[in-house]
């Protein structure tokens, strides 16, 4: 009996270890079940955004939503961290997921190599995976990403840019939002590399938001007290240009400093309106919630594996804020879903 119980004690053990070890470190959790293989009967499907919230993660939700009612015997559920800097919670979140038995899990990565962590242990439990917006690093090749190439829709802002400034140009600021994230990384990249073709533009300053319109505001009046003859922002999503607008417009320069921004918040449509804002680079996130949850639903009923998808990008001004396809895509729902964004 001594030697049984001893043996026993020995595979607890290494029970444990084996399973810290292969979740790279976050926090320990038992498995539930879940996984793949269910060619008929309920689906249960996690869907967690970087931060609920946000204006964009709602319509990624309805897009979610929306996919799986047409699907039979899904369920969506649907939560996230309040703060897209919220790394540890938002792991938490997605393993305590896991833990409960889901059959697939769509997510957001809030930061890139951490949040691979939550994939392998995913995988490890043979519970597919998507990714929508931020994928991981590394990305593995069957985890596939619907998102925005922000590379190459970032590359086109300073030419937005150019177009309002005109042949004299002008010093310009630039308002990133979390370092460490796949679309932050790719967004500055796409703008530097964009800027390299405008030699008249002289980027002055860089300063995050952290994803935060207070923040935002702070640094963006900060920048103006720095610069006091800015000629253009471009900020590179909703709390950073809601709260740059912001700052714009209490330092008395509506309308005077051009400003570039990302993403279809309430507040930044009406500043496209009234002319406080120029353009706004849209992406479409019904688009991404609708698509990722209809590629992991085929891959766990018939074990068709989805691709990366890019979801396109719509550049939005006063101009054209009224045609038909950008109003879907400004206001979506099931009944009116966006088309892939030009």
């Amino acid at each position: 009996m001594r030697k049984s119980s001893s043996r026993a004690a020995v595979a607890g053990v290494l029970a444990a270890a084996l399973l810290v070890a292969g979740c790279g470190g976050v926090k320990k959790h038992e498995s539930g079940g879940g996984g793949t293989n269910k060619a008929t009967g309920p689906i249960k499907l996690a869907v967690v955004p970087k931060a609920v919230g946000f204006s964009f993660w709602e319509d990624a939700h309805k897009g979610a939503v929306c996919a799986a009612s047409k699907q039979k015997d899904v369920k969506v559920t649907w939560d996230g961290v309040t703060a897209e800097t919220d790394v540890s919670g938002q792991v938490d979140l997605l393993q305590n997921f896991l833990t409960s038995g889901v059959d697939g899990l769509v997510y957001a990565a809030t930061d890139a190599k951490t949040l691979y962590n939550v994939t392998k242990s995913a995988e490890d439990k043979k519970v597919p995976v998507v990714n929508i917006d931020s994928g991981t690093d590394p990305q593995p090749k069957d985890v596939p990403v619907y998102a925005t190439d922000n590379i190459a829709a970032a590359q086109k802002v300073p030419d937005l840019i150019a177009k309002k400034l005109g042949n004299k140009g002008g010093k310009v600021a630039f308002i990133p939002f979390q370092a460490g994230t796949i679309t932050n990384d790719q967004r500055t990249q796409g703008f530097k590399d964009g800027l390299k073709k405008h030699p008249e533009l002289k980027l002055v300053a860089t300063q995050s938001s952290q994803s935060d319109v207070n923040t935002a505001l702070r640094v963006t009046h900060d920048i103006i007290t720095a610069h006091p003859d800015l000629n253009a922002i471009f900020a590179a999503n909703e709390p950073g240009v809601i709260g740059a607008a912001q700052a714009v417009k209490q330092a008395g320069k509506a309308g005077k400093i051009t400003i570039i921004g990302w993403d279809a918040a309430p507040d930044e449509v009406k500043g496209v309106q009234t002319g406080e804002i120029d353009a706004l680079v849209v992406q479409n996130p019904f688009r991404m919630g609708y698509d990722s949850v209809n590629g992991i639903v085929g891959k766990i009923r018939k074990g068709t594996q989805p691709r990366n998808e890019d979801t396109g990008v719509t550049f939005v001004t006063k101009q054209n804020m009224t045609s038909p396809d950008v109003k879907a895509l400004l206001k979506p729902s099931c009944t009116n879903p966006p088309k892939l964004g030009s």
